[in-house]
């Protein structure tokens, strides 16, 4: 009967309506929460088949269905600790309940993703939310690079660990010497003065090491300058009766276009000279060390200049041990430990999550999703490579909750109940008449 599918259609509206109310109500109660992403309900009618030209009808209602936007992206809101983190752009953050850091190295964890997220440090050094989500990613070697890991698999991931009370090392591996040694030095009569020069470099434990340098001019006989000097280069931490890792020839242009600059180098012992690049390849005690001393014809090394004898650029890297003062994420996804010697170190990459379809992941507690037969499979990417965005530390994601978008759509959800009920009524008052009819 066309006046009970009227009901039935009127009650589904009823539900239809009801169930935009909750999605409304969720959005609405969600609008300061950091990385909520809106509920969108959408009404789709229900047909009853009926033949052509039967003279009646009978109203089949409607449904409703929720899905969840998580494709769209709220505004980035700036704070004042470096492990607010979120992602500008595609991909999403890979996590994990701390109820599952005793399952780490196996391949049957569960991966959840967050497009934001406060992670703190707790007692034990991982960084993790007050919501239990731990941040995951690939530990660095020791020399800062990242390995090569697999990218469609959580077995190579790990728990993010700071140690607040970590010490680190960084061994000097190249220096630059830039010294003008004096041209009269080498003049017929001169005294042959020896010129010696202390450079300190830093060893694999730290400690503070030094190369003794010498120059000493080889006079010319008779007259004029030979512009020939030889260098000797010591060890401090070699043994002291065989100490000297390098003996060279130098031999300065004395042209009017380059001269003052190198115009050869002979190794006599130790490491040989790189013409290409300028460098000695020499062997501490520690390890190898290059001293680049300029390629030939450069003025940025060593020169042969005036009268006086000048240390004028001498550069290094490696520091001493130094203390942990702060970790920072750059837009790359390194996390990047700073020590109170100056030096930065790279401990992990935290890589962004992709999948083909984000509107289909399985949504979770804590803004958290998982991977579902609608999402397809899931790709871990660089940031800033494929189709995903940068990595913002200092920055948390906002809720994409409209709120006059969302007053809006209650206003008409409103009237839309109250419509329905309102055919419910007349369908009853119709109903009323009916049975009066056998009065």
């Amino acid at each position: 009967m066309s006046m009970s599918s009227a009901m039935n259609a009127s009650v589904a509206g009823l539900a239809a309506n009801s169930t935009r109310l909750a999605g409304i109500s969720d959005n609405i109660s969600n609008s300061s929460t950091y990385g909520y992403k809106r509920v969108d309900t959408e009404f789709e009618s229900m047909v009853i088949r009926q033949t052509r030209g039967a003279g009646t009808y009978s109203a089949g209602g409607v449904r409703a269905s929720t899905q969840r936007l998580i494709d769209q992206k709220g505004p980035l809101v700036g704070t004042s600790h470096p492990m607010d983190i979120a992602v500008s752009g595609r991909g999403m953050l890979p996590v994990m309940n701390s109820v599952h850091m005793p399952s780490m190295g196996r391949d049957d964890r569960p991966l959840l993703m967050t497009t934001t997220g406060s992670f703190r440090t707790d007692a034990d050094g991982v960084l993790k939310t007050e919501s239990g989500l731990v941040l995951m990613g690939w530990p660095a070697n020791a020399d800062g690079s990242i390995p090569v890991m697999a990218r469609d698999t959580t077995v190579g991931l790990q728990p993010i660990v700071i140690n607040p009370n970590q010490t680190s090392a960084d061994p000097t591996k190249n220096m630059s010497l830039g010294v003008n040694l004096p041209a009269t030095d080498t003049q017929a009569g001169a005294p042959g003065t020896t010129w010696p020069l202390k450079v300190e470099y830093f060893g694999n434990l730290g400690t503070s090491e030094s190369l003794d340098i010498t120059f000493t001019p080889q006079v010319a006989a008779g007259s004029g300058m030979s512009n020939t000097w030889n260098m000797v280069i010591r060890d401090s931490a070699s043994d002291p009766a065989n100490n000297i890792i390098g003996e060279y020839t130098l031999v300065f242009d004395d042209t009017q276009t380059s001269g003052g600059t190198l115009a050869s180098v002979t190794a006599l012992s130790g490491g040989g000279y790189d013409p290409a690049t300028g460098g000695l390849s020499l062997q501490v005690a520690g390890g190898p060390i290059t001293v680049n001393i300029g390629r030939l014809g450069d003025p940025n090394g060593l020169t042969q200049l005036s009268d006086d004898f000048a240390p004028t650029n001498i550069t290094k890297d490696g520091s001493p041990v130094g203390n942990l003062t702060g970790v920072e994420v750059d837009e790359y996804g390194y996390i990047r430990a700073t020590y109170d010697t100056g030096f930065t170190r790279t401990i992990y990459q935290i890589p962004l999550v992709d999948v083909p379809n984000p509107n289909g992941l399985s949504a979770l507690n804590n803004q958290t999703y998982q991977v579902s037969p609608h999402s397809g499979s899931f790709f871990l990417w660089d940031a800033g490579d494929g189709p995903t965005g940068a990595v913002a530390g200092y920055t948390r994601e906002g809720s994409t909750t409209d709120i006059a978008a969302e007053l809006t759509d209650l206003i008409q959800t409103q009237r839309a109940y109250s419509s329905n009920a309102k055919v419910i009524q007349t369908v009853d008052e119709m109903f009323q008449e009916t049975t009066h009819l056998k009065r």
